[in-house]
């Protein structure tokens, strides 16, 4: 059977403090998980419900090697494997093995293709990766939420609407509690920050840079007919006259879920704030014209896509500057820590980011990655750059 990472009898060292996540989307539904593996029982705050934004509405494709190389080659790897530990430990339907093709579209190839429902304008299709995976997210996410609660979270329905912070002895500050719409007060001693794009949020309540925006993109699901099921293949398309460039994943019960429709909306600032026009999820919905656009792409590659989508959606992927997921402590902010911008990766990277961050909370170091290329620090206002006066490569007087 394959591990989940942790060694659930291994209790010693897991903290009595009171530890809240905010957040019941995948990230915050996989680090309450891990916390109740350690004997910590978390509080997970959530404002709408769990899987409701991004969780709910994303295609679940797992590769394993395409990091390879960069600083998220960890993060892939090791989740992958974390992956199907969690489909056997969790009894998931939608977790499967599925082989990759690269897909251009145009005059149909007389060669014949992989596989039989590319019944369309191909002009190409070969085999991209077989190491490839899928999940419908909305139910690992489910899930793992379940699972917590069985291991003594607790779901607390509510809005986090700022953070109280205590000035120690020797200066330092600590976090204290939330203030929630609500329940009003609620202490803690440590709370994990995983709200997708609205982790803005937390750059007014503590003070820190948390430079994310939110990607928004609309996203079709298909009915799909038996040649689906008997050949699954997740795709991935070229880019084609609709302005699309398609990732079609084909899941175990039939449906097609399609992404990659192209005219994505980059959201940041006052947008994901209170009033803006993307403040919750509720607020997050299909543009028509990528639907036209991403509807006639498909049914133009396969007979699958000729009734429409059965679903219309969008939700937002939160992304850092540098497209890398933000993991880590708050800086200057005792019991503060960050676990966001996972960008397009949020499912896969899901398991190891809730390993990671309750070691981090409970042990006060990951051991499971490295997540020191994730630091919310690497946001901080510099001090200066090392251009006046040094002596022997020590820096002396103003620099800039």
């Amino acid at each position: 059977m394959a591990s989940t990472g942790i060694d659930s009898s291994s209790n010693s060292s897991a903290s009595t403090d009171r530890v809240v996540v905010c957040g019941g989307g995948i990230i915050g539904a996989a680090i309450a998980y891990y916390l109740t593996k350690r004997g910590v029982r978390p509080i997970v705050i959530e404002r709408s419900g769990v899987a409701a934004a991004a969780s709910g509405k994303s295609g679940g494709f797992l590769a394993g090697g395409w990091g390879d190389g960069s600083p998220t080659q960890q993060l892939h790897r090791v989740s992958f494997k974390l992956h199907e530990g969690l489909a056997q430990e969790l009894g998931l339907q939608s977790y499967r093995k599925i082989p990759t093709l690269r897909v251009a579209g145009g005059r149909r190839t007389k060669k014949q293709l992989p596989c039989s429902w590319l019944d369309g304008s191909v002009a190409a299709a070969s085999v991209m990766d077989t190491d490839t995976a899928q999940v419908t997210p909305l139910e690992l996410t489910t899930k793992l939420m379940e699972a917590a609660v069985q291991g003594g979270a607790q779901v607390l329905v509510d809005t986090v609407q700022g953070v109280e912070v205590v000035t120690q002895e020797d200066g330092s500050s600590r976090v204290a509690g939330l203030r929630l719409a609500a329940q009003g007060s609620l202490r803690c001693d440590q709370v994990v920050f995983a709200m997708g794009p609205w982790t803005v949020l937390v750059e007014d309540w503590l003070g820190c840079p948390v430079p994310l925006e939110g990607i928004k993109s609309t996203s079709l699901v298909f009915k799909g007919g038996d040649a689906v099921r008997a050949e699954p293949y997740a795709l991935f398309c070229s880019e084609d006259s609709n302005g699309c460039h398609l990732e079609v994943y084909p899941r175990p019960n039939g449906e097609i879920y399609i992404c990659g429709c192209g005219g994505s909306d980059y959201v940041s600032g006052a947008r994901l704030r209170a009033q803006g026009d993307c403040a919750s999820p509720e607020l997050i919905s299909a543009d028509p014209r990528r639907v036209a656009a991403a509807s006639k792409s498909f049914s133009d590659l396969s007979s699958q896509g000729a009734a429409g989508p059965e679903v219309q959606q969008s939700c937002m992927r939160p992304c850092a500057p540098d497209a890398m997921p933000i993991m880590g402590r708050v800086p200057n902010v005792q019991g503060a820590y960050l676990a966001c911008g996972h960008n397009c990766w949020g499912i896969l990277w899901a398991p190891v980011t809730g390993l990671a961050m309750s070691e981090l909370v409970v042990d006060g170091r990951s051991v499971v990655v490295d997540l020191s290329a994730f630091d919310p620090a690497r946001f901080m206002p510099k001090r200066g750059k090392g251009r006046g006066k040094n002596v022997a490569g020590v820096a002396v007087g103003e620099q800039w």
